[in-house]
């Protein structure tokens, strides 16, 4: 054969996503492409004395994995902070936050994270004074999983301003006691950006989903410890076998330290970060994220989504419900942006051909969200514009239709329905309401009305694992008997972490399956996925990850 191999793997279960030739043993690898798919003997004509051969030893390879949804610099961030997952009860949380506090001498801010809204137990609300009886010297925060409520304790408040509260925008909250002072419970980003900005690096890693602006006297220090943030981030990707991310947050900030690491040779998985537009003038700051798509269109490194949020989440009763909350009557929650001005987005978005992106929780917001996605085709005609929703929680059935008639993507998170991943059932299921629970996580009838849907954690707000989601996926129960079952297969959920995930950016025609041409992002998983029960995949990790032809990661 003419071409020789770089990089050849064998005896593998190789699941290659592409419909005509599904299944393969070996596979061969040059100039960071795919050469050819096929058995042991096939390939083993391109291998040469210079070629590394990896055994796979009978595990499943598959295309690699395309995290649809997720904010890396935060989460590279967080990656050195305190966890508080699955802990539960006042003691076990001070014993917690102490040792850290110990370790820690000179931070700041304390950050804790994924603290659940019941850590405390049903009832039992945390509050600044909750938390200054852990610690009342030093400012302390805590983060919810969702990343949309933070509490504080005094000293932090009152360093960050917000002790006596403030006006803010519509959809955030800083909650009051009876005192007439802050209760300590942050509700949303505008709520808390500036507790957040007590910390080590500034709030830098978070401004990109807070705001979109870019951060104000960045010395050389600054940048350096803010790349070393994200090759952090980036080698976590590598090490769960991660390929590719799309980010749901963004500034030119993040793209500029991207690029950098880029011509560092250290861009070990390749990136696409939207501007995430809060405020401003529209038509300046879609004229910007068109800018931005012009400038980076790379294989590596690209941009041309807008993000926006258009509500907050069920817990803190912030996400934009159709009707009023069961738990709460008179309360539907409130929307982040006006129709009208969201309306605008759209078309000027689309009309610049930019990807829209945007966060909808409730089925108010999701209604909303259609309502502008189709202003932007009566204004501009229909276009393969590949419009995104983001998380979808609560749907209603009619606008299953809307959106399979608008083509938009569902983006789904297998570890967020409540029960899952360590999640608990409430306060979620009471406000969502049981009449609702048949809407609610709706995967299978989202698939059902032939929408293209693609999978992600949203990490940091779960853990990046895919294969922590994907058996998710595969296992989740209904929380009540006649609810529908929205299992998920194990090649729905490939699916929806391979092939779909390249759709959503426009890169079908050159990743998301082991194909020849196709750029070689692989996975060598350490067992064989499609021969373990459901319950066992939870525990499979990969053995080596390749991007580009490189392995970034080996076990």
């Amino acid at each position: 054969m003419a071409v020789s191999a770089d990089l050849i793997i064998i005896n593998g279960r190789i699941i290659s996503m592409e419909p005509a030739q599904p299944q393969a043993e070996a596979l061969a690898i040059a100039g960071g492409r795919i050469l050819a798919v096929g058995s042991n003997s096939e390939i083993s004509g391109y291998r040469t004395g210079e070629t590394r051969v990896i055994d796979a030893g009978g595990a499943s390879v598959t295309p690699g994995i395309n995290e649809s949804h997720i904010h890396l610099f935060g989460a590279s961030a967080e990656l050195d902070q305190l966890s508080l997952f699955e802990v539960k009860g006042y003691e076990a949380m001070k014993a917690a936050i102490l040792g850290y506090a110990e370790s820690r001498p000179s931070e700041p801010l304390l950050m804790a994270n994924t603290c659940d809204y019941t850590i405390l137990g049903e009832g039992r609300p945390i509050d600044r004074h909750v938390l200054d009886s852990i610690l009342a010297d030093r400012p302390l925060a805590l983060m919810s999983p969702d990343h949309h409520t933070v509490w504080a304790n005094t000293i932090a408040l009152t360093k960050a301003g917000l002790l006596e509260g403030r006006k803010l925008p519509p959809g955030n909250e800083i909650v009051i006691g009876e005192d007439g002072l802050a209760q300590g419970e942050l509700r949303e980003h505008y709520a808390f950006d500036d507790v957040i900005a007590l910390g080590a690096n500034a709030g830098r890693d978070l401004l990109g989903l807070s705001t979109g602006d870019e951060p104000a006297n960045v010395t050389a220090a600054d940048r350096a410890y803010d790349r070393t943030l994200l090759k952090r981030g980036l080698q976590h990707l590598a090490a769960n076998g991660i390929t590719s991310f799309q980010n749901m947050d963004g500034n030119r900030y993040q793209l500029e330290l991207l690029s950098e690491i880029q011509a560092e040779g250290d861009l070990i998985c390749r990136g696409r970060v939207p501007l995430h537009y809060v405020s401003g003038d529209i038509v300046e700051q879609m004229d910007k994220a068109a800018a931005w798509h012009a400038e980076f269109q790379g294989e590596w490194l690209n941009s041309g989504t807008v993000k926006v949020f258009m509500d907050g989440v069920l817990d803190s009763h912030t996400a934009l419900m159709y009707d009023d909350y069961a738990d709460r009557p008179g309360w539907k929650g409130e929307a982040r942006i006006d129709q009208a001005t969201f309306d605008r987005i759209c078309i000027e978005a689309d009309k610049r051909g930019l990807q829209i992106a945007v966060h909808a929780i409730g089925d108010g917001a999701v209604s909303s969200v259609l309502d502008g996605y189709g202003a932007a085709r009566a204004a501009s005609g229909p276009r393969d514009s590949r419009h995104r929703i983001e998380h979808i929680e609560v749907v209603r059935w009619g606008d299953l239709t809307r959106m399979a008639d608008l083509k938009v993507i569902a983006s789904m998170q297998p570890t967020v329905p409540p029960g899952q991943c360590g999640l608990p059932l409430e306060p979620t299921l009471s406000r969502i309401g049981v009449d609702n629970w048949v809407r609610s996580y709706a995967w299978r009838a989202i698939r059902d009305a032939g929408i293209d849907m693609i999978f992600s954690t949203d990490w940091p707000v779960s853990p990046v694992s895919p294969m922590l989601s994907i058996h998710s996926a595969m296992t989740r129960k209904p929380w009540r008997d006649d609810l529908p079952d929205n299992r998920q297969t194990l090649m729905e959920a490939l699916d929806a972490y391979t092939v779909r995930g390249a759709y959503a950016e426009f890169a079908e025609s050159w990743k998301g399956q082991l194909k020849s041409g196709y750029v070689a992002d692989i996975v060598i998983w350490n067992a064989d996925l499609e021969a373990l029960d459901p319950e066992a995949i939870v525990g499979v990790t990969p053995r080596h990850t390749i991007c580009g032809g490189r392995i970034t990661y080996e076990a």
